[in-house]
């Protein structure tokens, strides 16, 4: 088993990961997990831990990380995004169909409130891109 394990593990956080090094080459042959660095996938920061110099293997190992955590990221948004508009035709069926009155006296101002934000971006962002496009 220990063969089959990764050179790094990345413990993964809200805007990063911790990152470790995986070491299997002890006398017990025992897993260590040896802490190498911190990264914010935010703003692309690394830092070592404490006293630890990364390697150039390290940081290309999270650098490669790196990239595919963005990946995995913008997959999920665009997944959340996709989700979201099953939502809204969700909500539509039921504001029309199952809602009470007293559901939407609760509901109604704040989906007005949240669609009207979201209309105003998109027309806005929609109107950019209209206006940038070539022959305009």
């Amino acid at each position: 088993m220990p063969a089959d394990l990764p050179d790094y593990y990345f413990r993964t956080r809200e805007n990063g990961a911790v990152v470790f090094r995986i070491d299997t080459e002890n006398r017990q042959r025992r897993i260590e997990m040896e802490q190498i660095a911190v990264v914010n996938i935010r703003n692309g920061q690394v830092k070592a831990h404490g006293q630890h110099v990364l390697s150039a293997a390290d940081e290309a190992a999270i650098s490669d990380w790196m990239a595919a955590r963005e990946q995995v990221l913008d997959t999920r948004r665009t997944d959340d995004i996709r989700r979201t508009v099953d939502h809204l035709n969700q909500t539509a069926q039921w504001a029309q169909s199952d809602a009470s009155d007293a559901q939407l006296q609760e509901l109604t101002d704040d989906l007005l409130l949240a669609m009207h934000d979201l209309r105003a971006v998109l027309v806005r962002k929609k109107a950019d891109r209209l206006g940038k496009e070539p022959g305009r």
